[in-house]
């Protein structure tokens, strides 16, 4: 059964019915069918117009979305031979972050990503896709490993963010979010990375530096999940709702379209109406067109040059503005 978010309401009441329709209809009967098209024209009506005009928060809960493809699905929709790579060779393997090598049209690749599990016992397995230090450090040993037999690399980014317990901290999660950083902007091969899902804070970036990053459309990319934005903001966690949490997802500018006028991604990938969950083989189709378009390019590059232009792409990301530029110079002056 499929699942609807809260804002899919009008569209569940008449799918169901339509649904209905199909299950008393044994395909002779033309009145039914014509009812039948007549419901599913209206329905594709109604879902134009709600995800036409998703507000920030909307968004969030498509990513969010259970039903939405993850890094495996995506893997085994457009790549072939993938082998799947286990351990940081330090303390374990961590199900949360994934990796392997694959063949991506004519590249060879390393493809790299959170994974968040379906189902209550996969995902306590995978631990929702939030990452302990060791999964960090699998990825950056996959990414060694690519740069050493010259392969390119591709990582897919879906998490609320990298796992806060103590068990992480005591093992050095912050300092394993920053050598991934680090070491990531000097990588001497193709680096390509993809907005899939949800993309919070930290746990988002010690696997987003490369050469290009792109958003799925109904991706979102924040520093703060509007839960947390709006918690600290009101500070009365048990009074925030949605009123709240779209404030603050409005505030923080998470949109893929934000990310893009920002130029903080190069560009974003249409998903079929209703998100991907909905068509997952449409949405995977469009991911690999990107994935190999950006290949083609990137590949003629050598390596120093390749570096030198990640570098200057990584240096044009923020600036200052008003106030905050104004308070800048001060303080160089």
């Amino acid at each position: 059964m499929r699942y609807y978010l809260e804002f899919e309401k009008p569209l569940q009441e008449l799918e169901c019915k339509i649904d209905e329709l199909k299950r008393l209809s044994d395909g002779n009967n033309l009145k039914i069918s014509a009812e039948i098209k007549k419901l599913e024209k209206k329905a594709k009506e109604i879902h134009s117009e709600i995800f036409s005009n998703l507000t920030a928060w909307q968004k969030t809960l498509v990513a969010r979305h259970p039903e939405r493809p993850y890094t495996l699905d995506y893997i085994s929709m457009i790549s072939t031979d993938f082998i799947e790579l286990h351990g940081d060779r330090r303390f374990g393997d961590d199900p949360a972050m994934v990796g392997g090598f694959a063949k991506l049209g004519r590249f060879p690749v390393m493809i790299i990503g959170h994974q968040k599990g379906r189902g209550v016992k996969e995902r306590i397995t995978r631990n929702f896709g939030q990452p302990n230090p060791e999964g960090y450090r699998k990825a950056l040993r996959l990414m060694k490993l690519a740069e050493r037999f010259r392969k390119p690399i591709i990582t897919f980014i879906d998490t609320p963010g990298a796992f806060p317990g103590l068990g992480a901290e005591e093992r050095g999660q912050a300092e394993a979010i920053a050598i991934n950083l680090m070491e990531m902007s000097s990588l001497k091969v193709p680096v390509i990375s993809v907005l899939i899902g949800e993309g919070g804070s930290g746990g988002a970036l010690a696997i987003g530096v490369g050469d290009r990053l792109f958003m799925f459309e109904h991706s979102v990319y924040s520093v703060i999940s509007p839960e947390g934005c709006a918690a600290i903001l009101w500070k009365k966690a048990g009074d925030i709702g949605i009123n709240e949490y779209t404030q603050a997802a409005q505030a923080l500018k998470i949109t893929a379209e934000d990310m893009l006028k920002a130029k903080v991604i190069d560009g974003i990938i249409p998903e079929p109406l209703g998100g991907a969950n909905r068509d997952p083989e449409t949405a995977a189709k469009n991911l690999q067109e990107t994935l190999i378009a950006a290949m083609e390019e990137l590949s003629l590059k050598p390596a120093g040059k390749l570096v030198e232009d990640r570098y200057k792409r990584l240096k044009k990301l923020g600036g200052f503005t008003g106030a905050a530029k104004q308070a800048s110079n001060l303080s160089q002056n």
